[in-house]
């Protein structure tokens, strides 16, 4: 296939590379001056799009994606699809959905979840919403780039199963850092402490796959400092979507609301800010029950 790919940043240039690393003819464009592996540099999103059976699109919000899909619609062939995996709010989504169905495309929302080690290694979790056409249109590069695709259902259908795994994912964080937190003041041993509970009722991916806890279970960004596998400015935009459809639609989501605050706080007034999102253990640790 030939492809263009906008938007070569720290998941969409490895994404691009395994793409071109499988033979596909791939444009890649970004606004910074990035070189990818196999993936051929050009200056304009609109020339990336150019001729393209399937153009990709990677990028940072609602705003960027419409003002893209703005610039690059008129330029893509008729028929062609239109697969974005960012992670944006549902009305973008939609609305960008809209346009390209508009314009005879074949658009897919198709959020990732698996960050940039899933990226890289080719093992990410696509999230679509689409027609069954768009869908089984760029299947086959999902099977490149990832390890799953889900077709969630029409437009936007992506990007809500993508926010409310995400939403999941933030508050079960902050609980699995909290119950650790506690079992020191406890005097309880980390270790004996994951023994139970990774085997018992309070399993979770945060405590069994992504431990926050050092040396504790399977290796993870907090064996690593806390680099980064998932930001925690990414979680608070993970979370601030969740509770944007939340308020759309009407929808109460407590535990939401409050795991959004938190992460806010972290990010925003605390040293959160590009640190992974499972530093939180070490914030809970220096708290008090009053501060």
């Amino acid at each position: 296939m030939k492809i263009g790919f906008i938007g070569l940043g720290n998941m969409g240039a490895p994404m691009a590379a395994n793409l071109a690393g499988a033979g596909h003819e791939v444009r890649g464009f970004d606004t910074l001056d990035v070189s990818v592996q196999d993936v051929i540099k050009v200056s304009s999103a609109a020339e990336a799009v150019a001729g393209a059976d399937i153009v990709i699109t990677m990028l940072p919000n609602g705003d960027i994606l419409r003002a893209v899909a703005a610039e690059i619609i008129p330029a893509m062939e008729y028929g062609a699809g239109f697969v974005d995996c960012s992670t944006v709010d549902v009305e973008s989504a939609r609305d960008v959905a809209a346009d390209a169905k508009h314009a005879g495309l074949h658009p897919v929302d198709a959020p990732v979840s698996g960050g940039i080690g899933g990226a890289s290694a080719g093992t990410l979790t696509f999230m679509a919403g689409g027609s069954e056409e768009a869908f089984s249109k760029a299947d086959p590069l999902f099977e490149i780039m990832g390890q799953k695709a889900v077709h969630c259902g029409e437009s936007g259908a992506g990007q809500a199963a993508k926010i409310c795994n995400n939403m999941i994912l933030g508050i079960t964080m902050i609980g699995t850092c909290e119950a650790f937190a506690l079992a020191d003041k406890l005097g309880l041993d980390r270790q004996k402490m994951f023994d139970v509970v990774s085997t018992s009722s309070g399993y979770s991916w945060t405590m069994n796959a992504y431990c926050p806890a050092p040396g504790i279970g399977p290796q993870s960004p907090a064996d690593n400092d806390y680099k980064p596998g998932f930001a925690a400015e990414l979680m608070l935009k993970d979370l601030r979507l969740s509770q944007q459809a939340a308020e759309a639609s009407d929808a109460d989501t407590p535990l939401g609301h409050h795991a959004t605050d938190l992460y806010a706080t972290f990010v925003e007034q605390e040293d959160g800010l590009g640190q992974d999102f499972s530093a939180m253990l070490p914030r809970f640790e220096k708290r008090s029950r009053d501060a």
